[in-house]
């Protein structure tokens, strides 16, 4: 096929075009040289060359023939190399086509060893969970229950059957073969833990024995026994509940009856009575003719809280009371001891027996609570009982408020180990004690207002219905710390004002308005040092103890400040009594403006100024004696004196204030009253 010229002309051209753009060409034209003669040049260079090249080669044959052989030679090695190297390979192939074949296999017979073992595991557990031994069978025939070997066929046997129970589900058909004589072995094993468990129930039957060591041996030896008869055989596990319920129910009634019995031989034999309450007279007058009953020995215990309230401190959680040992050595204790020792001895056995109720017999919520009742239900009715006998006839407030007080502190015990199992019991208690304790209160409060004042001797010192008060009501304080009564602050309350009104009933008895006034103080006084000193001790013993008073006790410190204040004014009247009269009607001149026509009572102003000088140095002498003759308390009359003395400094002040110079001059020196004052005031 030929090419077109044109197409030809133009390769050419373009050929042409692409040899022009040449650096060397383009240098060649640059500088003018004429190109044919350059072309000879170059192709006489290039002939040149070649000449050389010949000249080289034919220098050179040698080395190249000596070349050509050992390339030839080599050729020869690296073809028989590569026929060696072809073989290697075939035989590679061949070993890597058995090596796959071997990884293969090798595959197939881990994955069948692996199936094999599975199998085998499951088929020999099988046969060891289905197959009844010789051992089994000896070991649950004829061991003794109380061995070891037989404890550990049982489980093995308890094993057995919920897994041949489990596989009657699955229709094996080895079954079958196993089911009779686990059926014979389950009726020998029931029989065997049901005649056991019920011995070691008839045990805690025995008169003077410890039941606590049977309870901690069923527990601790013999649970697994209770949970196979309740896996196996529940109507013999509900014949061993029941006969234990009865049983138990049985024991600590007895065992209470007689701790009861024997407990309140040992009871204090005189009891408050009607007759002791607060506004009852210390002595028999009013009693009747024919009245036999003897004071009672201690009768300051039925208003004030004393050792008593031990049992609510360290006594709480003291070792009970043993009725042989307190007989010999002849104690006789107060109701409320006698019943903390009860209830802590409820509290620990009942705690106990919940806990054994919950693990040994499997039970939780509802169910251990019901079968805790049955247990305990008859010793808790026969302690509300004899509680209730207690309350009915009481009239001792503080025994009552401190047996409430140790059904909230055991309650709260209860809680602390989450035992809820007393909780009702306690409630019950409570429920009978306070509406018991308001009717008490009610009839303190009714015998001070009842109180006939006239049959009282006038005497200044503090009233001893006022010390009762002041025990009394500091002892309900304390127990009601522990947890608020709103009934309890409100009668205390009530109490508080009948008693106020009656210290105020009794000082209108006197004649002079002094008397008066020193009586309220003794009395509001030991009431608050009574409050105080309790306070003390219970902040002592109870880091969380009040620390604000109550409003009943700011009323008698609001009470006796206005009282003491009034004392002073009562007893420098006598002494200083114009010129703290000159005193107030000048400062209410001054205050209407009038202080200048009070000066100009020149007479009558140096007067006053010569009284004061004349008679504060030996009024302070009888201010001193009466004073401190007046309150059996050197604290309390320390203190009024004192505050006395103050007032004078006071009313010296105001009177010189008022004074015009002259009068001033002529009185008394204030740094010979403040001087002598200050003696008085470092004395006492």
């Amino acid at each position: 096929m030929e090419v077109p010229a044109e197409k030809n002309d133009d390769d050419r051209g373009q050929q042409l075009e692409h040899n022009l753009d040449d650096e060397v060409l383009q240098e060649i034209l640059g500088s003018g040289l004429d190109l044919r003669r350059y072309c000879k040049q170059v192709e006489g260079e290039l002939l040149q060359a070649e000449n050389n090249s010949i000249q080289d080669y034919i220098k050179e044959s040698q080395n190249i023939a000596s070349l050509h052989n050992q390339i030839s030679t080599c050729d020869g090695i690296l073809e028989r190399m590569e026929s060696i190297l072809q073989g290697f390979q075939t035989h590679l192939s061949s070993i890597n086509s058995e090596m796959m074949e071997l990884q293969k296999r090798s595959t197939q017979m881990s994955q069948q060893l692996g199936n094999r073992q599975a199998v085998r595991a499951t088929l020999s557990q099988f046969v060891d969970d289905i197959t009844v031994s010789e051992d089994l069978i000896n070991s649950i025939v004829d061991a003794p229950v109380t061995h070891e070997d037989f404890s550990t066929a049982l489980k093995e046997l308890g094993h057995k059957m919920s897994f041949v129970k489990e596989q009657s589900y699955r229709d094996s058909r080895s079954v079958l073969d196993v089911k009779e004589p686990l059926e014979h072995l389950r009726v020998k094993a029931v029989t065997k833990v049901r005649v056991f468990l019920l011995e070691q129930v008839f045990k805690l039957r025995k008169s003077m024995a410890n039941f606590q060591v049977p309870q901690d041996n069923l527990l601790s030896k013999y649970k697994i026994f209770y949970e196979f008869l309740l896996a196996n055989e529940r109507s013999a596990a509900q014949e061993v509940c029941v006969e234990y319920v009865e049983t138990m129910g049985k024991v600590y009634y007895s065992y209470f009856k007689a701790y009861i019995s024997r407990l309140m031989k040992l009871q204090f034999d005189e009891n408050p009575t009607k007759e002791d309450l607060m506004g009852v007279a210390e002595n028999a007058a009013g009693r009747g003719l024919f009245h036999t009953r003897s004071n009672l020995k201690n009768r300051g215990a039925v208003f004030s809280l004393g050792t008593r309230g031990e049992v609510l401190a360290a006594g709480l959680k003291a070792p009970i009371i043993v009725p042989h040992a307190a007989t010999k050595a002849e104690f006789k204790f107060p109701y409320e001891t006698i019943f903390r020792s009860l209830q802590f001895a409820l509290l620990e056995n009942g705690c106990r027996e919940f806990i054994f109720i919950k693990e040994f017999f499997i039970v939780q919520g509802n169910s251990a609570l019901e079968m805790f009742n049955q247990v305990l239900g008859m010793t808790l009715g026969m302690l509300q009982k004899n509680l209730e006998n207690y309350v009915a006839d009481s009239y001792d407030a503080i025994g009552l408020m401190l047996c409430a007080n140790i059904c909230l502190k055991y309650k709260q015990i209860c809680e602390e180990r989450s035992i809820a199992a007393l909780d009702q019991h306690w409630s019950v208690m409570q429920a009978a004690i306070w509406p018991r304790f308001e009717y008490v209160l009610k009839l303190h409060i009714q015998s001070v207002k009842q109180i006939d004042t006239a049959k009282f001797n006038r005497e200044l010192r503090p009233h001893y219905i006022t010390r009762r008060f002041a025990e009394f009501s500091a002892a309900i304080e304390f127990m009601n710390d522990a947890q608020p009564n709103e009934a309890v602050t409100r009668l205390v309350s009530q109490l508080s004002e009948e008693v106020e009104c009656l210290l105020l009933r009794i000082a209108a008895a006197f004649p002079q308005r002094k008397e008066q006034l020193v009586f309220l103080i003794n009395n509001l006084d030991l009431i608050l040092s009574v409050h105080a000193e309790h306070a003390r001790e219970a902040a002592g013993k109870d880091a969380a103890a009040r620390e604000e008073p109550r409003r009943e006790i700011i009323g008698f410190q609001e009470h006796l400040s206005q009282r003491s204040a009034e004392y002073v004014e009562e007893v420098l009247r006598p002494h200083f009594g114009a010129c703290m009269q000159f005193v107030k009607e000048g400062e209410a001149l001054t205050a209407k403006g009038q202080g200048d026509n009070l000066r100009q009572q020149e007479t009558k102003c140096m007067d006053m100024a010569h009284k004061f000088s004349v008679c504060w140095r030996g009024a302070l002498e009888k201010l001193s004696q009466e004073v401190l003759s007046s309150f059996p308390s050197l604290l309390t009359g320390s203190h009024l004196l004192q505050l006395t003395l103050s007032t004078l400094v006071t009313y010296h002040q105001r009177l010189y204030a008022l004074l015009p110079p002259a009068a001033q001059a002529t009185l008394a020196n204030k740094h010979q009253l403040m001087v002598e004052i200050k003696k008085y005031k470092t004395t006492f």
